[in-house]
């Protein structure tokens, strides 16, 4: 084996130390109990799809797809998001009759790297997806249950950013006519470059009136106010319908009681090139990134053969931790150090703590090198050591 590669990791993946992979465990918890409490039921899904179903359904771009030959040649992917490999088995298996389904998944999924720059390859997801309602009130339902899961980690202050890709793309096509001169635009939103963005509107041959339109957007961004803002800049059926969505999201948000969290952002724009209607992320403080994502996707489906609409959302528990932030580590596991002549009474000790629940290391006092380095890993020590039955 090469020196070069004993200690090191392929590009992205990263280990998970004992506190890490607690506090993991702490949130996996939190989210997941509160998730079933709404009726969404878990599922698994392969690691590996194929390449020609999957990978092309989902919307994470082809060059960081980590793809591999099965023995029959095969292209298959590592799953690079979890909402495609459910589309497959919700259109495959489980919507059968019309009604909505409520499925949640906890996985990872992985995505290449093309350089270092601390970003992993492999992450660990936890969300929902709402399959075959395309109700308003599922959108807000998927919303308000994302606040509640993350509430119940312990998250303090966050903002759910609200947009709708409809208003977007009714004002692009309204002003400039095409796909080709949107996607600029788009793309200007989507990497938040808004000078860019300015630079580029001033520069194209329209009226006066059109480019302050263009320009206007940037501006829409703010509480309630800021729809009825947006239905004064649009023209369109499309633009009118995708304002008044948003008014009736906001009303069901307000009765699940969840608009202090809530921001509408129009210029919102998503990576996932699957969503139709309303998308949101949600941002906490001191994390550069959103700590999770969601929206509606009412065409997914359809690439395998069942149409059905569906919203969901998808939350990055590394981003959810970094948002935390470091709480004082605590180590609640006991130690009983024991010689030979008492390794039944450690026994007996150690079973009659497990079954009260406590954690419990039982530890031959022969396979100590260090005891000050060895009895500082635990919250306590229990000596049982010679032939008295004394506890030091």
């Amino acid at each position: 084996m090469s020196r070069l590669f004993m200690f090191e990791k392929p590009l992205g993946m990263r280990d998970t130390l004992p506190f890490l992979y607690e506090m993991k465990k702490r949130i996996r918890h939190a989210m997941t109990n509160e998730i079933e409490k709404w009726g969404y039921q878990f599922i698994e899904t392969p690691t590996l799809e194929y390449y020609e179903t999957v990978g092309t359904a989902s919307a994470i771009l082809d060059q960081q797809l980590f793809k591999l030959l099965d023995q029959q040649g095969h292209t298959l992917v590592l799953r690079p998001d979890m909402t495609a490999p459910i589309a497959r088995l919700a259109a495959s298996r489980l919507y059968e009759n019309g009604n909505p389904l409520r499925l949640a998944y906890n996985a990872n999924v992985f995505r290449a790297q093309q350089r270092e720059g601390g970003r992993p390859a492999e992450f660990e997801q936890i969300g929902v997806e709402c399959i075959g309602d395309g109700t308003i009130a599922a959108d807000a339902e998927v919303i308000s249950l994302m606040i509640a899961a993350l509430e119940q980690t312990g998250l303090k202050r966050f903002t759910v950013a609200i947009g709708h890709i409809g208003y977007v793309n009714a004002l692009f096509l309204d002003v400039l006519g095409n796909e080709e001169r949107a996607n600029v635009l788009r793309r200007f939103l989507y990497e938040k470059n808004y000078v860019g963005y300015r630079e580029h509107v001033k520069a194209l041959p329209l009226s006066s009136i059109d480019k302050q339109r263009l320009l206007k957007l940037l501006e829409l961004r703010g509480d309630e106010a800021t729809i009825a803002e947006a239905r004064e800049q649009i023209d369109t059926k499309e633009g009118a319908k995708a304002v008044t969505e948003l008014e009736q999201l906001f009303e069901h948000l307000r009765l699940y009681g969840v608009i202090e969290r809530i921001k509408i952002d129009l210029n919102l724009i998503s990576h996932m090139n699957y969503y139709t209607g309303i998308l949101f992320e949600v941002y906490a403080e001191n994390v550069g990134f959103p700590l999770g994502n969601g929206g509606r996707y009412d065409e997914l489906l359809a690439k395998f053969e069942r149409k059905a609409p569906a919203t969901g959302f998808g939350i990055r528990v590394d981003r959810l931790i970094e948002a935390l932030g470091d709480p004082e580590e605590k180590n609640d596991i006991h130690c009983i150090i024991f010689s030979q002549e008492r390794f039944a009474e450690a026994v007996q000790l150690a079973n009659e703590r497990r079954r009260k629940g406590e954690r419990v290391v039982l530890q031959h006092i022969s396979g100590i090198t260090d005891i000050d380095a060895c009895t500082k890993q635990y919250s306590d020590v229990t000596y049982l050591i010679g032939s008295d039955r004394k506890d030091e």
